[in-house]
């Protein structure tokens, strides 16, 4: 089908803008930028969850965490590590704040958002080190929070989506913490740039081939191999175990086939998997659900994903 035509137009005005691409000369008006956009097309989100910035010790220095808790006080509800996206790179916690409180609200759980060092200046290992730790953090400290800590579950879009992905295979492998569902929003779940989606994708729909190369590239300044499942989860050699989960990809996105060919490897290997792929759809769509009506639905298809993980349907 063609672009949705909500998309198409917001496609016309980023068009009109023209943003020059990024690459390190413009990363800093990027990084500014990127949080903008998320503002206009998310909305505000709800008014009624309360925000907390903390920091916790980790293995590169203390950790940035934002937490949203709904008003409404239950210890029984629980808690979704929110690992936002950005390409490793441009993303941060504050400039995903009204998905956060959207998934607290909606999901009815508090919503620990991690703030992990961005590449290329921080490359992995480090947002990786981080957001395990910041699990674990989670998990001890559950109670404080006001959250039932037994009831975990990850969540992530595009970079957040891999690390989300990596989190629940490092849990299976070290065996535990137990998570309920990983919700991958068309997440990066292998660093190749040839598959059908890059291909029919590479240029016109936000994100582009040469962008993901240049944020692959940030993220693995270290001379890290981003064939190494723990960048690239679709190398895994088995995923038999791993949390069940919820695999969302878009029609006109360049990562459609690699997140397609996860969810498949999921179920292959036995695991639980719900896949929707949202037809009309751009890379990042689910962020915009003020916006985009499609992203709306997304999201509502992920915070029902989470009660239903934890009971609460």
């Amino acid at each position: 089908m063609p672009v949705d035509p909500q998309v198409q137009m917001l496609l016309d005005l980023m068009a009109g803008a023209g943003q020059a691409p990024i690459s390190e000369a413009t990363l800093t008006a990027t990084r500014e930028s990127f949080p903008v956009l998320v503002a206009m097309t998310a909305g505000p989100g709800p008014d009624n969850v309360s925000v907390e910035d903390r920091s916790i010790p980790g293995p590169h220095g203390d950790i940035a965490l934002r937490i949203y808790i709904p008003e409404t006080a239950d210890e029984s509800r629980g808690v979704v590590v929110f690992i936002h996206g950005g390409g490793w790179t441009i993303g941060t916690a504050a400039g995903y704040d009204p998905i956060a409180k959207m998934v607290a609200n909606d999901a009815d759980v508090v919503v620990v958002s991690v703030d992990y060092r961005l590449s290329p200046e921080h490359p992995f290992p480090v947002p990786y080190d981080e957001c395990w730790a910041a699990l674990q953090w989670v998990v001890a400290n559950g109670a404080e929070l006001g959250a039932d800590a037994t009831r975990v579950a990850v969540m992530g879009d595009s970079a957040g989506g891999n690390l989300s992905a990596v989190m629940a295979n490092r849990a299976s492998a070290n065996g535990g913490p137990n998570i309920a569902v990983q919700v991958l929003i068309y997440p990066a779940t292998d660093a190749n740039f040839d598959t059908r989606s890059y291909v029919d994708n590479a240029v016109g729909y936000f994100l582009e081939r040469e962008t993901m190369q240049f944020f692959w590239n940030c993220y693995t300044r270290s001379g890290a191999d981003p064939l190494d499942p723990r960048l690239s989860p679709l190398r895994e050699e088995s995923l038999c175990g791993v949390a069940p989960a919820l695999v969302i990809t878009a029609e006109f996105d360049p990562l459609r086939d690699e997140g397609e060919a996860y969810a498949e490897a999921l179920r292959t290997a036995g695991v639980e998997v719900e896949h929707t792929r949202y037809e009309g759809m751009i890379h990042g769509f689910a962020m915009m659900p003020a916006a985009v009506g499609a992203g709306a639905t997304a999201l509502a298809q992920a915070t029902k994903a989470i009660r239903t993980a934890f009971g609460k349907v």
